[in-house]
Formats: C-alpha cells, structure tokens, sequence
C-alpha cells in the first residue's frame, strides 16, 4: 500500500522534470510527512470532468501540474468523506470497480514523490518505517487517478462547486520491498508518461505498472519513528537511522 510519502520538490523543479506546459497557481509548502486528505500536486495532460468534456479552454496534449486531495471521491458519492478510504486502488481491480473505473478509463495521472514511507511488523510487535525512495535526485513517477466531485451545497458557477481527488494506483511489492510489506505504489515509467496521460488511450494497467519500477534504482532507509506522528514534518523524518545513530 502507500499510506505516506515525501513530496519536497519545488515545483519548478517539478516543472523541469515532467516536462509540464501549464504549472499549477497554487504552490504546496515541502512535505516530509504526506498523510490521506492533503493537497498534493498531480501532472494530467488535462482534466476530464464529464464524458466529452475538458477543463475550460484546455487544449488535448496539454500537461498541467494541479493540486488535488489525497482520497479518491467518486462522482456518485453523497459526500466527500468516502475519499479517506480511498487514497489507494488495486491495480489488479481498479478497472473493474465502481469506484475507480471511470477514471482508468479517462482520468489517469502521475503523483510525484521523492519517495515513501512502509512499515515492517518486527517480532516485539513493533513497526520499523522505512523510507523508499530513488538513490538518485528523480521524482518516483507514481501511477494515480482523478475524479471529480461535484458539491451539491456550492453554486455550480462558484470556486468551491467541484473537488478534484486523487488515488495511488498499488500492485504487488517486488524484490526486497516484498519483505517490508506486501503491496508498493505502482510507477510509471518515463517513456510511458505520454500513453498513460493521454485520456483518449485505453490501457492495461499491469504492463505499464510492470514497466515503470526499476528495482535497482530504489533504496530503502530505516527511519526514525516520529513519522508515525502525522503532525511532524521536515527533512529529518528521511534521514537514515545509522545517520541518527540509530
């Protein structure tokens, strides 16, 4: 599963590295400690709203960088509050399930992360996070989905009339992550990111998850555990343990 990630990057730098035409307005502080319902940022190549229709005066072949909610709300859904269930979607599923097939279909996007946290049961009965992340500087590319949910108490014309969401496509943990736990957010590899945002391509989810993770260039940090605390933030959550003395 992915539960927490790091999403630090400036997002000029965002910008650069995904090759992004339209950069978002609203600028994320960094975020060491990114848990379900925050604003994250997502790269789409342009937003889906209704069957047909595109995000006003937003031509196809555009990519943008937006801010959305972590916490998938379907279109169907009475409220928001179902999006702190769904921050993830089974990749060997999604497409079947109500809840996310549409957005396979035509709502599919990339969540960058510098990387993210796992937990591992030790035999005390505690959990020892990890952090997994590139041992380069480049952003994991990770496989999501956006919605949109329309705000029935809003005006329709009024800013606050639609909530964009999101969710982080998981597949089976490969490797040495299968030891740490038993499920990884899927990413999408560089040469894939035109098909995979291109809402007019039907995909298969597997072979572009299959693709997109490269093993070898992932490595896997013990961390301390003030990252389970939800309200603490800032790089040292990301430094090694044996840094600490740990």
């Amino acid at each position: 599963m992915c539960g927490r990630y790091v999403a630090a990057k400036d997002p000029a730098a965002l910008v650069a590295e995904f090759d992004i035409d339209e950069p978002s307005a609203v600028q994320l502080q960094p975020d060491y400690n990114v848990a379900p319902t925050k604003q994250v940022y997502i790269i789409a190549e342009r937003l889906v709203e209704e069957e047909g229709e595109t995000q006003a005066g937003t031509p196809a072949g555009i990519r943008m960088l937006r801010v959305a909610r972590w916490g998938l709300v379907p279109g169907w859904a009475k409220d928001p509050s179902i999006g702190s269930k769904m921050i993830n979607a089974r990749a060997e599923t999604a497409a079947e399930k109500p809840s996310f097939r549409a957005a396979v279909a035509r709502r599919r996007c990339l969540i960058p992360a510098d990387g993210y946290y796992e937990w591992q049961p030790s035999a005390q009965g505690r959990k020892q996070p990890f952090y997994i992340h590139p041992r380069n500087d480049q952003s994991l590319a990770m496989a999501g989905l956006y919605e949109w949910w329309r705000d029935p108490t809003q005006k329709e014309d009024g800013d606050d009339a639609w909530l964009l969401t999101c969710s982080v496509l998981t597949t089976a943990a490969q490797g040495q992550l299968a030891g740490i736990h038993d499920r990884m957010p899927g990413t999408i590899a560089r040469a894939d990111w035109d098909a995979w945002l291109d809402p007019g391509t039907r995909v298969e989810l597997q072979p572009f998850l299959a693709r997109g993770w490269q093993q070898e260039h992932i490595q896997v940090d013990p961390v301390s555990t003030s990252v389970n605390n939800v309200r603490m933030n800032g790089p040292a959550l990301i430094e090694p343990l044996s840094s600490l003395g740990g």
